[in-house]
């Protein structure tokens, strides 16, 4: 080798190992954000948070996937496009919350009180929220496909436009909930309360409403095909122009019943 080639591959591997240590520092602080004051944008992955006092925090585009919010206190947190991805927020306070864009997908939201929470546009795919409190909050264009949702309260929710395929809302409260065009095509709404909620253009497609109330709600213009309405209180629910369970489309002036 000449002194020439054998000076090249020094050079070279002195800048491997270079760009080695670089690489290391910039990756350091994503083992060690878990110490990290909350700020925006902060990397808390698979942080332990239990029982925190995050309240009015501001962690708008924040990681904090894989994390352990069990009895945390988030009320009135600013979380606007946040990965929460499959963190555990059991029992955690959450009222008030913007979660507005953010990612939720496989969250543990279980009995966690997210009253008046702001959620539009959030993904909380897959899900569970068996009897999270959600009264009040805002759902709009959020995502909920195939939510473990049971007992969950959304009394005067607001789920305008929101895909809640496939969701498990067994005993779910959605008094007075607005769900104009939402989608719950396949759906388990059985034993679910929806007095006077709207679901005008809503899909309710194979949805099963076995022993429902859906009294004085609105279902104008909605589809039930193959829906199975088995003991379903339906008295005084409007039914204008209403997709029925055989395809026929119910009278303009329906109320109640289907003719």
């Amino acid at each position: 080798m000449t002194p020439s080639s054998f000076t090249t591959v020094v050079t070279l591997r002195q800048a491997v190992v270079g760009l080695f240590l670089v690489l290391s520092f910039v990756a350091m602080p994503a083992w060690t954000a878990c110490t990290d004051p909350p700020a925006p944008g902060v990397l808390w992955i698979g942080c332990d948070k239990h029982d925190a006092n995050l309240k009015g925090a501001h962690l708008d585009h924040s990681v904090l996937s894989r994390s352990n919010f069990t009895g945390a206190n988030l009320d009135e947190a600013e979380l606007v496009g946040a990965d929460l991805s499959s963190s555990r927020f059991t029992g955690a306070h959450l009222d008030g919350v913007r979660l507005s864009s953010a990612k939720l997908v496989g969250a543990d939201l279980r009995q966690a009180s997210l009253n008046g929470a702001r959620l539009d546009r959030a993904r909380l795919d897959r899900a569970e929220l068996e009897a999270a409190e959600l009264e009040r909050a805002h759902l709009e264009g959020a995502s909920l496909y195939d939510a473990k949702a049971r007992k969950i309260r959304l009394a005067n929710a607001i789920l305008d436009g929101a895909n809640l395929e496939q969701a498990d809302l067994r005993e779910a409260d959605l008094t007075q909930a607005s769900l104009r065009g939402a989608n719950l095509v396949q759906s388990n709404l059985e034993g679910a309360r929806l007095s006077g909620a709207i679901l005008e253009k809503a899909r309710l497609d194979r949805a099963l409403l076995a022993g429902a109330d859906l009294t004085a709600t609105d279902l104008g213009r909605a589809t039930l095909i193959g829906a199975d309405l088995a003991g379903t209180r339906l008295e005084g629910a409007r039914l204008d122009n209403t997709i029925w369970v055989d395809r026929h489309r119910c009278k303009p002036s329906a109320i109640g019943e289907c003719p």
